[in-house]
């Protein structure tokens, strides 16, 4: 019997329709001033990641040849498709910041110049400050055919045209704008009750004449390129760490220096200008993005707020856990019963201390711990180096292919290594990212295990949502002690008691548990399943989700990011697809399964992407307390009814919102009241 084929999405198409939805966090009325520049600000910066990694990626793949199958399409068709819609986001991102932003921030006092010269009464100021702060650190460099400049990626540079006076002949001039030495926003006297900004940018404008005495200042126009940041290491073939190490910081140091992916230039620059600065970089026309008058808008987050708190959000600070304050001792606390902490509901301060506790505790002999992605001035490892020298056995796997964060942990590795903490790098051809710990003690005492969705970082925990479970579960201690196993390579064939592990188990239990909902729901009984996750795009798994769909399973996804599965077609009629964006970055994973009333529950480190499944080790636990059960099925059922926050997404990928004419909920606010009334 012949295969059914099913349909997906395109992955880059649906990662732009995530951020988009980022983009209407801007375009929310109902969100103080600074909370929409500040997702004015992230929509930017993911789009320039996209262009660094993705477009990149399609670029290498044009140029060696090499198509990968992936949704079906060259890569010449998906950077066609990803310029199409990345104009069509861009020509919205403009308009809410021109007609949105701007007129909010005058409707509150604060007035950000733009398109003209500073009114008479900054005249004087711009013109100093422009000669004593900026002009220093400017270097006018001549664009002349045959003659490469290279221009630097994530920079703004402006075009300045210009005539001879007397010879009226044309020159072309590359400025970069002084970032490192000048503020973006400079702050301007305040006048008549207004606070008054200008960029950095269009101060250098106001100026030009004064730095080309001689010539006629023609127009000016701003330009930014990103260039291919994603860096391949190769290191199946290393016989040892250090050779990956030195690889790495090889490679990173060329980031900056990599393949052109975007030209983003002003959309009111003159063709023939265009024209002759794309010959003179050899600049092809799918290089070309629109942008405006301004860009690297991603800056704006850094838009001084001279009126405080009334024009930003309020975040809610994290709640405290009454059992484990009431404790004491956190392993005293676990050692009665498993707890589950919520970020950034709840202080990662508790697994600070649990940290802490492990280093000073006389009967611990051993911390085991992995690393993906490292804050700088880490407590975490400012805790392990203290377990180091009190004398414990510190094992601490770290990742030096997380991305973007390689040039961080090399370095943390390498002081952790002088603290005499014993360190194991990347495994070849693999990543790890599962998030887990064991803390093993001298015999009769019980052993720890932590087990999480994010990672061991204090900082990220402000902002992400992540749920981490503190047990002394035996078996799940044996397992996660088990995977450190496998990481240091004792084990090749490790058998898993609870955990799900790739490239071990994980596939085929999730699968076994999509078809046993399928079968259920065969026989008459419900079949029900909700998934969390930040991407869906792991093909064998969309397929199991379209089958149990066709059977009568009911699936609610509640899906961040990429989503490739198409809903509510007749293969996909009982599928839902809610997406949540709001001040807390969605980033646990969940899976439930009803499994005919005994309900399944796991959290894990796994998205379900290619990558995860085939070239990551990931961890998923059970949650077997049915006191912690209980609680995540309530917040996932918290998020299932947000109709404030949450969007559905349709089968043209569009983001369209849960509005109906229930009392509002709003994820985040309730579940952190949900969380509050916990004892």
């Amino acid at each position: 019997m012949k295969e059914k084929i099913y349909r997906y999405f395109k992955r880059d198409i649906s990662w732009l329709s995530f951020n988009y939805r980022v983009l209407m966090e801007a375009d929310d009325l109902t969100l103080p001033i600074y909370e929409r520049i500040r997702f004015l600000s992230i929509y930017a910066s993911n789009l320039e990641e996209f262009y660094e990694v993705r477009v990149s990626e399609h670029r290498s793949n044009i140029i060696k040849k090499n198509y990968a199958d992936e949704n079906a399409e060259t890569s010449e068709e998906s950077l066609e498709d990803i310029t199409r819609e990345v104009n069509r986001q861009q020509k919205e991102f403009y308009r809410i910041f021109a007609d949105e932003i701007l007129p909010e921030l005058q409707r509150q006092r604060i007035f950000l110049y733009q398109n003209s010269q500073p009114a008479a009464f900054h005249e004087a100021f711009v013109r100093n400050y422009f000669n004593e702060e900026v002009f220093l650190f400017l270097s006018p460099v001549p664009i002349l055919k045959g003659i490469k400049t290279f221009i630097r990626d994530r920079r703004l540079y402006l075009i300045v045209r210009m005539f001879e006076k007397e010879t009226r002949e044309p020159y072309h001039v590359l400025i970069k704008i002084p970032y490192a030495k000048v503020p973006r926003f400079v702050s301007l006297p305040s006048h008549e009750g207004m606070y008054y900004y200008m960029l950095a940018d269009d101060i250098i404008r106001a100026n030009l004449a004064s730095v080309f005495p001689g010539y006629d200042v023609d127009c000016c126009y701003s330009i930014k390129i990103s260039r291919d940041a994603d860096i391949y290491i190769d290191d199946r073939k290393a016989d040892d760490s250090k050779e990956i190490v030195n690889e790495i910081k090889e490679k990173v140091g060329k980031r900056k220096i990599g393949a052109l992916s975007r030209f983003m230039y002003d959309r009111e620059m003159p063709s023939d200008m265009l024209d002759y600065i794309c010959k003179t970089f050899g600049i092809e026309a799918d290089d070309l993005v629109v942008g405006g008058r301004y860009m690297n808008l991603q800056d704006m987050i850094k838009l001084p707020n001279p009126i405080g708190a009334r024009l930003t959000q309020d975040v809610p600070p994290p709640l405290r856990v009454p059992y484990l304050d009431e404790q004491k001792s956190i392993f005293r606390a676990v050692e009665k019963d498993d707890v589950l902490l919520h970020f950034p509901y709840q202080s990662f301060d508790y697994l600070l201390h649990f940290l802490e506790e492990a280093s000073i505790d006389p009967t611990v002999e051993e911390i085991k711990i992995t690393q993906y992605r490292v804050a700088e001035n880490s407590a975490v490892i400012n805790s392990l180096v203290s377990a180091a020298r009190r004398g414990k056995k510190v094992t601490v796997f770290v990742e030096l292919k997380a991305r973007f964060d390689e040039e961080n942990n090399v370095s943390t590795a390498e002081l952790m290594e002088q603290a005499g903490i014993k360190i194991i790098y990347s495994i070849p051809g693999l990543k790890v990212h599962a998030k887990v710990a064991v803390i093993l003690r001298k015999a009769g005492y019980k052993n720890f295990a932590y087990l999480s969705t994010g990672n061991f970082n204090e900082k990220t925990a402000r902002i992400y949502s992540d749920m981490a479970l503190l047990t002394t579960n035996e078996v799940l201690v044996e397992d996660v002690n088990r995977l450190f196993s496998v990481l240091e390579r004792k084990a090749e064939e490790p058998v898993f008691k609870y955990l799900l592990v790739t490239p071990f188990n994980m596939v085929t239990e999730i699968v076994r548990m999509i078809e046993r909902e399928t079968e259920h729901a065969r026989q008459g009984r419900r079949g029900y399943i909700i998934l969390k996750m930040n991407a869906l795009h792991e093909k064998r798994l969309i397929d199991a989700l379209y089958r149990a769909s066709e059977s009568g399973v009911e699936i609610d996804l509640i899906v961040r990011g990429i989503c490739c599965l198409v809903p509510n077609q007749p293969y996909s009629r009982n599928i839902r697809i809610t997406r949540i964006v709001d001040m807390f970055l969605e980033h646990s994973r969940v899976w439930y399964f009803y499994n005919d009333g005994l309900e399944d529950l796991y959290l894990t480190s796994a998205d379900w992407m290619h990558r995860n499944i085939n070239r990551r080790i990931e961890a998923s636990f059970p949650i077997l307390s049915p006191r912690i059960k209980r609680e995540i099925v309530d917040i996932l059922h918290i998020q299932l009814s947000d109709n404030v926050k949450a969007c559905t997404i349709d089968e043209n990928l569009n983001n369209v919102y849960k509005r109906d004419e229930r009392a509002p909920v709003r994820a985040q606010t309730d579940i952190y009241k949900y969380i509050a009334g916990l004892k």
